[in-house]
């Protein structure tokens, strides 16, 4: 059975999921301040195993970013991503001032859009939204 856990998420986790799936390599710094300023995290548990986890940033007032999903390769297709969705998508409700709108914005993974249109995200660009863009700083 699966079960998710609220912000129990740590750094040798983190990292360890991150790596499970050929994901950029962090240092433990950058790890710690990454887990320190998120808004949430959740971690996915089998058999008391980690097994995926989300983490979700922003201002918590007008917009969200889903900053990652990671499920390990031996355990995708069995439910944990769309859990931790659920979860993810419901935190945000959540924290959602009344009467107003929050954004809940993500990049994903070439190939992976269609399991985040199942959650109401729409690819960009659309005839009113630009491209996402992006830009990576390093020495």
């Amino acid at each position: 059975m699966i079960t998710i856990k609220e912000n129990v998420l740590d750094r040798k986790t983190y990292l360890g999921l991150r790596n499970a799936v050929n994901w950029k390599v962090l240092s433990e710094s950058q790890a710690d301040k990454a887990l320190k300023n998120s808004l949430i995290t959740f971690t996915a548990f089998l058999d008391n195993k980690a097994v995926g986890m989300s983490r979700v940033v922003g201002d918590g007032a007008v917009i969200c970013y889903v900053q990652d999903l990671v499920i390990l390769p031996e355990c995708q297709k069995l439910g944990v991503g769309k859990q931790l969705m659920e979860r993810v998508v419901s935190y945000v409700e959540g924290i959602r001032e009344e009467n107003t709108e929050i954004m809940l914005c993500l990049m994903c993974s070439k190939g992976r859009e269609k399991f985040y249109e199942r959650f109401g995200f729409i690819a960009r660009p659309t005839s009113d939204l630009g491209p996402g863009m992006i830009l990576y700083l390093k020495k």
